[in-house]
């Protein structure tokens, strides 16, 4: 699982510093302490500072969830930055973003911190505690119900900032004016129970678990625990003595109070709430800890060691006790006794539990180029997926691999009336200028080919990676046919496409899909064309009755706005044009590419003709010359398709998005037979495709990947 621990120690990342400033601070030993800890426990666990930027951190350390994952977890140390409502900040913010985290919530935080109102909840309550009164200023009165001696403590601070016992009304004031100039806070006074001072740390929700009690003996000096006492500036050293030399009575008595205190501020996950009991044994609550300190030397974590709970084993209970707060006691993983049932749930943490490893393995392949017109960067691509094959026992099947633009792999079950995967390897478009660099955002994943290629790539190969690891990899009948001349149209892999796609009983392309979790059924054929016009160089602003060659392509091409129809799904468009002329003269040549999509081949047939037609060249001095340079049939939409019917029940099972949508690309999936089953777009939906700017949807490279493999795993062996 992944945890931020969020604190703050160094950074004053904020947009202005003003009000109260913390004064509370968690040791560097005690974070790394922790970190350790729960590394130990099996987390993945980074530490971040507590200010302005931790929104942008966690977005990118803790990417959205699919449904039934456990989401990132913050173990919260954060005491803030400034102001009197420091405390609140970071779980402000988690509630905001909806991360979980470790401890109490930002209302009882306020609750806890403001000492004044923490005891009247505690008398409102029928809790016991001292008698107290405010005085916001120095010069206010003095309430003459209090008997000496007193205890002066700021009223909203907390590491006994302040803490002062006074024998009399000099010292009093003396006390209220110290608090209010340092802290410039009112001051709470209460009566000073003479006697001794017990903890008792908390630990649960549902039931709330009392440690046994930790006394405090402070020897010489000050019968109380000040700041200078909890870090060890004071010159003498507190003992702890725990458990507590109490009778049973008065140790169940003293944790009952400790749990209904633990309540009535509604704290949760820890705490610690201080008492003092005085000569004749009567208790008294001083205040609620709502972030009790986690140092190894602090007395919740003396306690948690005297009932057993080693500094690893507490750390790592805390975070037991939050899930369980947030996600209930029996969360996905328990074992069910259905062998079919604990197989899915296997491959389900086998994929989210190495969310960080897929993405990183998607960063490897998108940082190795591999356009298509790039040999050398497709030969190192190729090599590294046969490598990757023969890791997840595959092997190569010959019969359908041409060695120079397509090959296929298959289990050791083979993939005969099995699924065949198809996927590109090559990055289509003409792209200059450095490629784009890999980078995630919370939503989005960029980089080059990470889209048109590599999402679809590390989908599968993380699925079938799961698959292994759960041993059912051999036996599935899964083929893996892999080309390079995507952007070409597949002239060359085409032919073997056709013949390996035979053998399965159905076909898969990893083409990206569309938000929302659709896929696609249907895809527009296309075909492609090269128009060259060539005529006489003429001279530019000279009177002449003959058109130049450019204006002439130009006056045909509108031409062809009137074939397209959106009712018949066709369009005819110029994709692009480029000239060629002497010096100063006009253009004497013209190059153009033409593409016709459709759906309907017949349509398709016609507008070649008209195509063809509108380029004769029956102008005085053109010749034109029309070319066929690239034809990808149409996927045509079938009823009752029984992969979209077993991935949509999949998706039910798991709440994955999950839909369908007809494209306008065309792609691999027209050249399968039309009596064979076929998919397009299982690869994470994209933006921005073939340009600069390609990106997949982050958490659809986990949703698809989960349902690759439970799609397989429920294919006969």
């Amino acid at each position: 699982m992944k945890i931020a621990i969020v604190y703050n120690r160094e950074s004053q990342a904020v947009i202005n510093l003003f009000g109260t400033q913390n004064r509370e601070k968690y040791g560097l030993e005690t974070i790394k302490n922790i970190k350790d800890a729960l590394v130990a426990g099996g987390h993945q666990v980074k530490t971040f500072e507590g200010d302005k930027n931790i929104i942008a951190k966690l977005e990118e350390f803790m990417p959205s969830v699919i449904s039934g994952e456990r989401p990132g977890l913050v173990f919260n140390l954060s005491y803030g930055i400034q102001g009197k409502g420091r405390y609140m900040h970071i779980p402000g913010i988690l509630e905001m973003l909806g991360v979980p985290y470790v401890g109490s919530g930002p209302e009882t935080h306020a609750l806890a911190l403001d000492k004044v109102v923490t005891k009247m909840i505690l008398i409102q309550k029928g809790l016991p505690t001292p008698k107290f009164t405010v005085m916001d200023k120095p010069d206010s009165p003095v309430q003459d119900h209090l008997n000496y001696p007193l205890i002066v403590k700021p009223k909203d601070e907390a590491v006994s900032f302040g803490l002062k016992i006074v024998h009399n009304e000099e010292e009093l004031r003396e006390g209220v004016k110290t608090i209010y100039d340092t802290f410039n806070s009112p001051t709470l006074v209460e009566e000073y129970i003479e006697g001794r001072e017990i903890n008792v740390g908390l630990l649960g929700n549902n039931p709330v678990e009392a440690l046994p009690p930790v006394e405090l003996v402070f020897g010489e000096g000050e019968q109380i625990y000040t700041y200078e006492d909890k870090k060890n500036k004071s010159g003498r050293t507190v003992e702890k003595v725990c458990p507590a030399p109490l009778s049973e009575k008065q140790t169940k008595q003293i944790q009952q109070l400790a749990i209904d205190t633990f309540k009535a501020i509604g704290c949760y996950d820890s705490a610690r709430v201080d008492f003092r009991i005085d000569k004749e044994g009567n208790p008294y609550i001083l205040e609620v800890n709502s972030m009790a300190s986690l140092g190894a030397d602090g007395s919740f974590v003396f306690a948690a060691a005297k009932s057993g709970l080693n500094y690893t084993d507490l750390m790592n209970r805390l975070i037991d006790i939050t899930c369980e707060r947030y996600f209930g006691p029996y969360f996905l993983g328990d074992n069910t006794g259905d062998e079919q049932i604990n197989e899915s749930i296997q491959l389900f943490h086998a994929i989210t539990q190495n969310r960080d490893k897929i993405e990183a393995d998607l960063k490897t392949w998108t940082n190795l180029s591999s356009k298509t017109e790039d040999p050398v960067g497709l030969s190192t691509v190729r090599r590294r997926l046969e490598d990757r094959c023969k890791k997840l026992g595959l092997r190569a099947v010959e019969e359908f691999s041409n060695g120079r633009s397509a090959w296929t792999w298959e289990t050791k079950a083979g993939y005969k009336d099995g699924a065949l995967f198809v996927l590109p390897i090559d990055i289509p478009g003409e792209r200059t200028g450095f490629p784009i660099p890999f980078r995630t955002e919370q939503e989005w994943i960029f980089g080059e080919g990470v889209a048109s290629s590599r999402g679809g790539l590390v989908t599968l190969l993380s699925a079938l990676n799961a698959l292994k690891e759960q041993k059912l990899l051999p036996k599935k009948k899964i083929g893996i046919f892999f080309y390079s001349d995507e952007g070409r149209g597949m002239r060359y892999s085409s032919a073997t496409l056709r013949k390996a796609a035979q053998e399965a009983s159905q076909v898969i392309v990893m083409q990206p899909g569309f938000l929302g979790g659709k896929v696609s059924d249907q895809r527009r054929g296309s075909k492609k064309y090269s128009v060259t016009v060539e005529g006489d160089p003429l001279r530019v602003g000279k009177h002449q009755k003959q058109v130049d060659v450019l204006t002439y392509f130009i006056q045909q091409a509108e031409k062809l706005q009137e074939i397209s129809s959106s009712d018949k799904k066709l369009t005819v468009a110029v994709q692009d044009v480029h000239s060629e002329r002497y010096s100063v003269l006009l253009p004497h040549r013209v190059h153009a590419t033409v593409v016709i999509t459709f759906l309907d081949e017949l349509l398709a047939d016609e507008a070649e003709v008209q195509l063809r037609e509108t380029f004769k060249g029956n102008t005085q001095g053109m010749k034109s010359f029309v070319e066929k340079i690239e034809e990808r049939p149409p996927l045509i939409r079938k009823k009752n398709n029984p992969i979209i019917k077993q991935l949509k029940e999949i998706s039910n099972d798991w709440n994955i998005p999950f839909g369908v949508e007809s494209s306008l690309l065309s792609t691999a999936a027209g050249e399968v037979s039309k009596r064979k089953p076929v998919l397009c777009g299982l690869a994470p939906s994209s933006k921005g495709l073939y340009t600069p700017n390609e990106a997949i949807h982050r958490q659809e490279l986990i949703q698809r990947t989960l349902l690759i493999a439970q799609f397989l795993k429920e294919q006969e062996s």
